[in-house]
């Protein structure tokens, strides 16, 4: 926090977090005021479709960050990511939102997303020394979740207040839509001199390719990601399942619906604010917490109240993050510089590009079987993709090392033969 353009950075995304998780809170109330009777498959595909643009368009995305200054593609991407909401936040105000809007426009909003994330990721490392990196992700985190404390519960009384149906959310939603001036401003008044920006690639074919080689390559980044795909494609779905614990399982309104999203939050901010005191993260950390993370996502689902689910929320919010910023950071102290916003672009599509597959699954697993399945079961999928990924990282080490030990034996049978 010493430097004035991590600061500058930082307070802009504490406004505009706050205004995104109103809104999420916001626009599946919204979802489900407006797709009565098939809520759970419509936030699903609501989710979906938001998060779908990270699978297909974030390799693009990390080759744009690796191009372009990354503090002039974020005021864009900030813009085009108030615009829709501006959009659907006016369609619910004047009572004339229906689903497909929803639709259209989460799809629009991911795209915007899908741009912003790897340049917002790989941008931490241009604004602090390597020796702060880790921190810095870790007060990212902090400043993130600070939000969520904050937003969701907001949003549940701004919702409640304005009366709890479609157009009371549309209000939320406009007032998130106006806090991405705060980013934009901030970015704006950066002090480009002290940032340490990485040489642009230049352009040409293969460079996205380029990246993918780099990563494969690696057998410890692999493995991050493909406890961050499991974790995220079928364990964190905290805007379908909260929604439907809260109103099919324990049948409560917009503020316990909005105060779960809080109580999450002071777990997540607990991890985040730890994770900013480590100096180092090995990829060790990554397996445990995303292992705990599955047994609890396990628990949630058998809470037998209101109550002992919101108790429990802490627990689940503290290992999802712990897991979340192990990962990140991992990816991008072991990096090269040069890669990072297409390595990144790679971690967020993989992350959250999996949202688009696991949703709609998550969303018809409530539809059928309920909502208690929904986290039985996203839990028992990110354990077995915890134990599926080591057992594949082992067998890329083990690969690695034959390969090694078979360029090193014709070293030594020719200096023998030399002697």
């Amino acid at each position: 926090m010493a430097n004035p353009n991590y600061r500058r950075y930082a307070a802009g995304g504490v406004v505009s977090n706050t205004g995104t998780w109103m809104q999420r809170v916001a626009q599946d109330w919204l979802v489900l005021q407006l797709a009565a009777g098939s809520g759970a498959t419509a936030l699903g595909i609501t989710t979906g479709l938001q998060f779908l643009p990270f699978l297909l368009l974030t390799p693009f995305a990390g080759l744009v960050a690796d191009r372009m200054p990354k503090h002039r593609l974020l005021q864009l991407t900030n813009i085009g990511m108030a615009v829709p909401a501006g959009i659907l936040g006016i369609l619910a105000v004047t009572g004339v939102a229906q689903v497909w809007h929803v639709y259209v426009l989460a799809l629009i909003l991911g795209a915007a997303s899908a741009f912003d994330a790897p340049a917002r990721q790989s941008f931490v490392s241009e604004l602090v020394d390597p020796v702060d990196l880790t921190n810095a992700v870790g007060l990212n985190s902090a400043s993130f979740n600070a939000a969520r404390l904050v937003g969701p519960g907001l949003a549940g009384l701004l919702i409640a207040a304005f009366g709890g149906g479609a157009v009371a959310t549309g209000w939320v939603i406009l007032l998130n839509a106006v806090s991405y001036a705060a980013p934009i401003w901030s970015l704006r008044h950066l002090d480009v001199s002290r940032i340490d920006a990485a040489t642009p690639v230049s352009r040409g074919p293969g460079a996205i390719r380029e990246g993918l080689a780099y990563v494969r390559a690696r057998p410890d980044l692999m493995l991050v990601l493909g406890l961050v795909f499991f974790a995220g494609t079928f364990g964190l779905n905290f805007q379908i399942t909260s929604a439907l614990m809260a109103t099919e399982v324990f049948a409560k309104g917009p503020e316990e619906f909005g105060l779960l999203g809080t109580v999450l939050a002071i777990g997540s901010l607990t991890g985040a604010l730890l994770a900013a005191r480590r100096t180092q993260v090995r990829h060790r950390l990554v397996v445990g917490a995303a292992l705990a993370f599955g047994v609890s996502v396990v628990l949630s689902g058998l809470m037998p109240s209101y109550l002992a689910f919101a108790v429990w929320a802490p627990v689940t919010g503290f290992l999802a993050l712990t897991m979340i910023t192990a990962a990140n950071t991992y990816m991008q102290l072991h990096t090269d510089a040069g890669v990072r916003g297409r390595v990144m672009a790679l971690y967020m599509m993989i992350f959250m590009g999996g949202t688009p597959l696991g949703a709609p699954i998550i969303g018809w697993i409530g539809h059928e079987y309920g909502a208690r399945w929904t986290l039985v079961g996203g839990g028992l999928m990110t354990i077995a993709g915890v134990a599926l990924s080591a057992i594949m990282y082992l067998r890329l080490q083990r690969a690695r090392h034959q390969r090694a030990d078979e360029v090193a034996e014709p070293v030594v049978e020719t200096a023998s033969a030399a002697f």
